[in-house]
């Protein structure tokens, strides 16, 4: 089959702006946004969206051979596939553990860092698929994960998280994170996590000259990512950006998460953040931030006019206790925002479209209702994600754009008496999909995820395997 008709959503948000269930709707920047309420056509051949289809109408050459599947979609909100911008996934391994689960961040990772140190090959494997099905299952059609830990044995951690997606036909951005500024020099990590910095740029362009690919419809990408300003040197800063230009690489920290950082920074470097992230050369379109809570008025102004890009992580924020981004006024200055569900450690949840209401209810507190709108959030969930990752073929519905897709169906109890599709989708919490497609395939069916060997994960067998990886690294 070649040409795939997703017929008469009951919505159908085109990560633009609102969401489009009828006659095309006036956007702010002019012109008129399509209707695609008819449906949507992918060409399998090719991945990409090649038709959208007005209200009432046909595909073309529908009935004459132009169409080879017709899938009804009349119960079906349909968005572009969800992208995560922030995550870890190794830890999946140590959700809701009783010694941190009441702390707030610098204390969750001083008693975190030794037990993570004894993670291996096996274990990373295993939390990576959990995390990727988890996040497939819940509408994500592309992540980004920041991996920082690389104990002795762990060389190879990027290239099994590679497989792991591979494996999965899930898109992802890996991040070859670092940590080199131990507790003996001042930092927070133990001496057994961290590398030397040769290592560290040996490995990064090891894994960008293998893995790292460009263009539309790339499903690897590389990014460098040192952990933060309190577990990485300030030359390892200033080198991976050096690197990252060389190689044409995205850059990702995370940074101003918490007042504790911001403490930090103040007294080893006498700066504050986003003065430290100038000193080392990050104020860049190549950025992007985790968290970026705590900026001030300036700050905010200097990091859109830079083209510095945050992702956005409300849950892991409420958590512990971070404090609530300034996400509106962020974008306003002109910065991508996208959403992260970060580590399964501090969420305790890989689940996007979940997320998405989170972002709406925090966002609200600080900014009021109007301002952040249903629509507003699945953008960030959709468009602003793959700004924030610089990518232009996902994140949207568009003819052209890579046919990765969410459909959520709008039933159940939690549903019962809801009138709008869209507002419905956020406000009523749903939290998995029924189908998911990326590049013209079918990723999830009735809600289970599928392999790119076309079989259904073995679930069952995948938690007995991760539950007991799980018990032995926080037994030691």
């Amino acid at each position: 089959m070649s040409r795939i008709w997703l017929r008469n959503p009951l919505a159908v948000h085109l990560g633009g702006g609102t969401d489009r269930t009828g006659n095309g709707i006036e956007p702010s920047g002019g012109g008129t946004e399509p209707d695609a309420a008819g449906g949507i056509v992918v060409d399998t051949s090719t991945g990409t969206i090649v038709e959208l289809v007005p209200s009432g109408g046909e595909p073309e050459g529908f009935g004459a051979g132009g169409i080879d599947e017709v899938v009804d979609a009349s119960e079906h909100v349909i968005t572009p596939g969800l992208i995560n911008t922030h995550h870890h996934f190794y830890q999946t391994l140590t959700r809701a553990w009783a010694p941190v689960a009441d702390l707030p961040l610098f204390g969750w990772l001083q008693n975190l860092y030794p037990v993570w140190a004894r993670l291996t090959p096996k274990a990373l494997d295993l939390a990576t698929t959990v995390a990727m099905a988890e996040l497939l299952e819940s509408g994500c059609t592309t992540a980004a994960d920041h991996h920082y830990l690389f104990p002795t044995g762990m060389d190879d951690a990027i290239d099994i998280q590679v497989d792991v997606a591979r494996r999965l036909g899930m898109r992802a951005m890996l991040t070859r994170g670092s940590m080199s500024l131990g507790e003996k020099d001042g930092g927070l990590p133990p001496q057994q996590t961290v590398q030397d910095a040769e290592v560290i740029l040996a490995d990064s362009r090891r894994l960008v000259e293998t893995y790292h690919e460009r263009g539309a419809g790339a499903q690897i990408q590389i990014g460098l990512a040192p952990c933060s300003p309190f577990s990485v040197t300030t030359d390892l800063m200033r080198e991976s950006a050096a690197l990252a230009n060389e190689l044409d690489v995205r850059l990702h920290t995370h940074l101003a998460e918490t007042l504790d950082e911001e403490d930090f920074c103040r007294e080893r470097f006498g700066l504050r953040t986003v003065d430290y992230l100038d000193s080392v050369g990050w104020l860049s379109d190549r950025t992007w931030l985790a968290h970026g809570v705590h900026f001030d008025d300036e700050e905010i102004v200097r990091l859109g006019a830079a083209g510095v890009s945050v992702a956005h992580c409300p849950t892991s924020n409420m958590r512990l206790a971070s404090g609530i981004a300034r996400a509106v006024e962020l974008e306003d200055a002109g910065v991508a925002v996208g959403l992260g569900v970060d580590g399964s450690a501090s969420n305790d949840a890989s689940n996007l479209i979940r997320e998405v209401r989170q972002a709406l209810y925090i966002q609200r507190l600080r900014y009021g209702a109007e301002a952040v709108t249903c629509d507003r959030v699945l953008d960030w969930a959709t468009r602003g994600s793959a700004a924030a990752l610089g990518r232009t073929d996902i994140g949207r519905i568009a003819v052209g754009a890579q046919a990765d897709l969410a459909l959520f169906r709008l039933d159940g109890l939690a549903f019962s008496g809801s009138h709008d599709p869209i507002p419905a989708l956020v406000l009523c919490g749903a939290e998995r999909a029924d189908r998911v497609m990326i590049a013209g395939d079918w990723r999830v069916i009735d809600g289970n995820a599928i392999g790119a060997d076309g079989q259904a994960l073995d679930k069952e067998a995948l938690i007995a395997a991760h539950q007991a990886e799980a018990r032995r690294l926080v037994a030691g």
